[in-house]
């Protein structure tokens, strides 16, 4: 039986749990079905001009976030050729990303060679050229360096494949090396080819080797059919844009068909970039509807 003490003690106990404040329990942020982030090429036009429109490549990252509201980014590193030394400029192009609270998602690497060159010598050339872009991107807290399977000579598709596998093999151990992925886009020639493509993949058989499927890259090659070859090994999406209709849909590419493929087959959650490369609307406007039909079409996809 209750004694009249122990009574007294649990109701004065009860009676002071009552007066304390409630706190509010806050509920547990859900995880967008994927992430937004701003490739530079988008403002490739501001970033070469010498005119009085000119944007500073070191502010990237400051830019996309306060004019665009995307708190992660993708460098392009033909802005950045002439610094591919220079530590003090890394080291400032970091902190202006930190301070902004910017995610460095990868950096676009052309111009350092064909990875998949006829010649030996060459190719290894390339391999090495790259070897800067991979310490960069160690540094500035980027997962991966974006590349191309450039082939040359008069091999066969399968010559060329084996050419360009064994060149982003040794990238992708360098590359290992520093815990950053060697990913590649269709961007053109035989890598254009979503099949060609996933199967040089499959020759690599390296974990640090992956693609960047962008949506616009294919020429001739239907679109949907390559993505979906290239998801399997997908570190990266870019979603390429050129030109809008009146209720916002890009006029080439189904966007929404496109990240049903993406979101929902191949369950993919990572960064899907704007890349906006049209002519119609200016680079700003450009970047804000891509921007815009993602996020629309992300939350049709939550719902669904």
């Amino acid at each position: 039986m209750l004694s009249r003490r122990d009574f007294l003690a649990s109701s004065a106990a009860a009676a002071g749990a009552a007066l304390l404040p409630r706190i509010a329990q806050a509920a547990p942020e859900v995880e967008p079905l994927f992430k937004i982030s701003l490739a530079q090429w988008s403002l490739h036009r501001a970033f070469f001009s010498k005119g009085a429109d000119k944007l500073d490549a070191l502010k990237f990252a400051e830019i996309s976030t306060k004019d665009y509201g995307i708190n992660a980014v993708e460098y392009v590193n033909q802005f950045y050729k002439d610094k591919k030394k220079d530590e003090a400029f890394l080291k400032d192009l970091k902190k202006v990303a930190d301070d902004n609270k910017v995610t460095s998602v990868l950096i676009m690497c052309d111009g350092e060679g064909a990875l998949g060159d006829a010649d030996e010598k060459k190719r290894q050339q390339a391999v090495e050229n790259h070897y800067r872009w991979v310490e960069w991107a160690k540094f500035l807290g980027c997962h991966s360096i974006r590349v191309n399977a450039q082939t040359g000579g008069n091999g066969t598709r399968e010559e060329k494949a084996k050419m360009a596998a064994d060149g982003l093999r040794k990238l992708a151990e360098f590359g290992q090396k520093h815990q950053i992925g060697v990913i590649v886009e269709n961007h053109g020639g035989l890598s254009s080819d979503g099949e060609w493509l996933a199967s040089v993949m499959k020759l690599v058989d390296n974990k640090f080797c992956g693609t960047l499927p962008d949506f616009g890259n294919f020429g001739t090659y239907d679109r949907y059919k390559g993505v979906d070859e290239l998801m399997p090994f997908a570190k990266g999406v870019s979603a390429k844009s050129h030109d809008f209709d009146d209720k916002g849909n890009e006029t080439k590419t189904d966007y929404r068909k496109m990240m049903e493929l993406v979101v929902k087959k191949h369950k993919y959650h990572g960064f899907v970039g704007v890349e906006y490369e049209g002519g119609k609307l200016s680079e700003p406007d450009g970047i804000k509807a891509t921007k815009k039909l993602l996020e629309t079409v992300r939350a049709e996809l939550a719902k669904g």
